[in-house]
């Protein structure tokens, strides 16, 4: 099978069902946490969280992305409600912005997301996946102070991610760490081989048998001053009496503020932040996928455009592609986008039959669950792997994980692009021409060949050599294979060529056979186009 097909839906519903659970279990906590931190009602995480799922998960190309409220977004989110001052007002925003993301769509600046390297992008997920692990600490032992999805090094409450594991020992719950290490050892038990050779074992998920434990040693706890759970540390999800009590927790946006300016600057803001971390959680999905397919980016954008459009409607925070649940779909065994719409799919019937039930489930259970996630994206195995990789890519990839650990994703992110484009100009700046002593150095000749793709960038180091060559020397310089020559360099070229009568070098330009070339991509697209056979294959994938 073919990167780029997609498998078959009913084929994969045994992989994909089970994993919906499991995402839709982790993403409850989540929507609502989100939304808590965002200064928005709780039910909107909810509303957002579902859209996330099947709005997006039907339009969307990516088979393990799962969408959803965004950790991202919380403090924009909190700030924009404060400022424009209702909440119906800011859902304006919210549609605003998926407009612009629409369009961005269109406009095809999906492409951007393949300019993040590779070890910035692992670094992004095992820096989540530390920060995952550093995060749920709390809610292992019962202390809850920091809201579910928080991603943030500072924290609402005061406190960091490193002082609230201090703070955590002032307030352990017994029954919240009997539920934790009773979930952890289940897990660990249904990882080993052994284990999944049993056919049973295979049919029933381990997070799943962790929350139903978790719910019924919450019930046997209820009425113990030692064991028992406060408000704090289970699900909290809004519950209403009736149906119409449920849809009443919709709201609509105000559509007499379009023509507010702060409206706007919102709108663009969110469309602007959520788009850059859909596209980074997109490739990241993307480098989890056991089956290595290319999600379409520009796909991407238009789907989440449209899932910001229909949450903003109907009352429901920005949506993003969020890392957490889609590594916790890849882990949970996701095959196809189907999971995700799925877990959307959970979300609503759950929300609005038995959220009682629900509200039953141990934050402490799920956090064994974010650990088991949290570990298989931060692997031992894949520090080790990049180091080996060299300085070059194990430095942007270190620095990505502090960078997300000690502030926040996208300032993570920023700080290793920076060192990860350091490394580029300073490879760069190394490597203008080729030059082996053994064959570019013989009978008193010195022989330099210029790269294909000489630059400003290279002109430093050019000019650093052309003045090391000692007087009296004979020089060639092949610009014969080079593609592009920057105008800088030509001119250091030509000023040593006028230098060199001075210094008596004998002096030979091999000039370049090629001036320029066009647009090499447009040029293989517009073949593949104009070939029958080839625009015969891509109608029929499409």
């Amino acid at each position: 099978m073919s990167p780029q097909q997609e498998p078959g839906i009913l084929k994969n519903l045994k992989n994909d069902l089970p994993a919906s659970v499991i995402v839709f279990l982790v993403a409850v906590p989540l929507c609502l946490g989100i939304a808590l931190a965002s200064g928005a009602p709780l039910f909107s995480g909810i509303i957002a969280g579902i859209v996330g799922g099947i709005v997006v998960g039907i339009l969307s190309g990516s088979q393990l992305g799962v969408s959803g409220p965004a950790a991202g977004l919380a403090v924009i989110v909190l700030t924009a409600i404060q400022e424009l001052g209702a909440f119906e007002t800011f859902l304006m925003a919210v549609v605003i912005g998926g407009v612009f993301q629409l369009l961005l769509g269109y406009a095809k600046a999906g492409i951007i997301g393949y300019y993040f390297p590779s070890s910035v992008i692992k670094g992004m997920l095992s820096g989540i996946g530390i920060i995952i692990i550093l995060k749920q600490i709390p809610h292992a032992f019962g202390y809850d102070k920091d809201y579910e999805g928080s991603l943030t090094f500072t924290q609402p409450d005061g406190h960091n991610t490193l002082s609230e594991l201090y703070y955590m020992f002032e307030a352990i719950s017994p029954g919240a760490v009997v539920i934790t290490v009773l979930s952890m050892i289940i897990l660990v038990l249904w990882e080993q081989s052994f284990m999944k050779k049993i056919r049973v074992f295979q049919l029933i998920q381990g997070p799943l048998v962790v929350v139903a434990l978790g719910i019924a040693l919450n019930l046997i706890f209820q009425g113990s001053d030692t064991f028992g759970l406060r408000a704090d540390q289970i699900v909290a999800l809004p519950v209403a009496k009736d149906i119409a009590g449920f849809f009443s927790q919709f709201t609509f946006p105000d559509f007499t503020q379009i023509s507010n300016p702060a409206v706007w600057v919102t709108g663009v803001t969110i469309a602007v932040v959520a788009s850059l971390e859909t596209l980074l959680c997109l490739e990241a999905a993307d480098k989890l996928d056991p089956l290595k397919r290319v999600s379409p980016a520009n796909r991407e954008l238009k789907a989440q455009g449209v899932g910001n459009i229909v949450s903003g409607l109907i009352g429901g925070l920005p949506i993003t592609q969020v890392i957490v649940r889609s590594s916790t779909n890849v882990q949970s065994g996701g095959r196809t986008k189907m999971s995700a719409i799925f877990h959307g799919v959970i979300l609503f019937a759950c929300a609005m039959a038995i959220p009682q039930i629900l509200n039953l489930i141990p934050l402490a259970s799920l956090a064994a669950i974010l650990f088991l996630v949290g570990y298989k994206l931060a692997k031992p195995t894949l520090f080790k792997q990049m180091y080996n990789l060299g300085q070059s890519h194990f430095v942007p990839f270190a620095v990505t994980i502090l960078g997300i650990v000690l502030t926040d994703l996208l300032t993570g992110i920023g700080i290793g692009m920076a060192v990860a484009i350091f490394y580029v100009l300073y490879n760069n700046y190394k490597k203008p021409f080729l030059f082996e002593s053994d064959t570019h150095l013989s009978e008193g000749k010195i022989r330099l060949e210029l790269a294909e793709d000489v630059t400003f960038i290279n002109k430093a180091s050019i000019q650093r050599t052309l003045t090391q060559i000692p007087d009296g020397s004979k020089v060639i310089i092949d610009a014969s294979k080079s593609i592009n020559i920057d105008h800088d360099v030509i001119e250091i070229i030509e000023e040593f060529e006028t230098n060199a009568a001075y210094r008596d070098i004998e002096l030979e330009i091999i000039e370049r056979k090629q001036k320029g070339v066009s647009n090499q991509v447009k040029k293989v697209e517009t073949a593949f186009a104009k070939n029958s056979f080839f625009a015969d294959d891509k109608n029929k994938k499409n």
